[in-house]
């Protein structure tokens, strides 16, 4: 089993330190950074470290390999996919583990069959640094399979989603609206808690609220209650942004919630529902879609 990085970044070699350790040993990498004095030592040692030859070009990097982790910046993944194309050999895999959009895996995809390549779509679901190369990864395209089956052996800890590209990514993506999301709405809360001098006491009730239910139940009772009481929750909420604006705090993220929950009272679901809360989430979002 022969395996080339492109980009030899904290992704590439966290992966590949953890393959080494496994048993993987025919490992090669290129970085565009190689001979930038600021990096080529950090590149330098990595690859030392992880058992990995570091390759001055990117033909080098890509010949005689079963497959290829692409380890770019989501901006440079199309880029990086059109200047590899010509090097690629017929029937290696080409994984793609960048957060770019489902649209750029599509057509990144498109480009490495025409050279008659495999495509991967591989969205890495957690931390590097604690995980390697046993980071949860779901993977799509039609070259899932085949790189379950080369890298399980390893310790890879792979799931397929399907063989579109694309979509192991959205699920990333979408989990991100959330997992960033909120660190915006905790910030802009425990801003207003410390000014008022109240943060022990909005903290304890929180938890008291949530604690004890599963994330999902959670969801479930938050969308469908806003589904009845979309009005009141956002002239709530309006009071939440005069009193923020009162001591100069910043309420981008309350604005924002409330534009959203305004947007769903203007359904008027509570006449849809007669006055009965709906049953699950899904009939929210329903409501939403014929809207748009």
């Amino acid at each position: 089993m022969h395996l080339g990085f492109i980009g030899f970044g904290e992704a590439a070699f966290e992966l590949a330190s953890g393959l080494n350790s496994q048993g993987l040993k025919k490992m090669t990498a290129y970085d565009p950074l190689w001979n930038v004095p600021a990096y080529s030592e950090l590149l330098l040692n990595r690859s030392t470290t992880a058992g990995v030859k570091l390759v001055q070009t990117q033909e080098e990097a890509l010949q005689g390999v079963d497959a290829v982790i692409v380890a770019v910046p989501a901006d440079k993944a199309l880029e990086v996919s059109s200047r590899l194309k010509p090097c690629l050999q017929k029937g290696s895999v080409y994984i793609d583990v960048s957060a770019s959009t489902p649209e750029v895996k599509k057509k990144a995809a498109a480009s490495i069959h025409e050279k008659g390549g495999k495509f991967v779509d591989a969205a890495m679901m957690g931390p590097l640094p604690v995980y390697k190369h046993e980071v949860p990864i779901l993977a799509s395209g039609d070259g899932a399979d085949t790189f379950i089956d080369i890298m399980q052996p390893f310790g890879m800890n792979i799931s397929k989603v399907s063989d579109v590209p694309g979509e192991a990514t959205a699920v990333k993506l979408i989990r991100s609206i959330y997992m960033k999301g909120v660190v915006g709405l905790y910030v802009e809360l425990l801003e207003a808690a410390y000014e008022f001098n109240v943060e022990k006491l909005v903290i304890d009730s929180l938890s008291e609220t949530i604690n004890g239910r599963t994330f999902e139940e959670t969801m479930n009772r938050l969308v469908t209650g806003t589904a009845l009481h979309a009005v009141r929750r956002s002239v709530e909420l309006g009071g939440s942004i005069e009193m923020l604006a009162s001591v100069n705090i910043d309420s981008s993220m309350s604005k924002a919630a409330k534009e959203k929950i305004e947007k769903l009272a203007s359904l008027n679901l509570k006449d849809k529902f007669k006055g009965e809360k709906p049953e699950h989430w899904l009939q929210v979002i329903e409501a939403f879609k014929v809207t748009n």
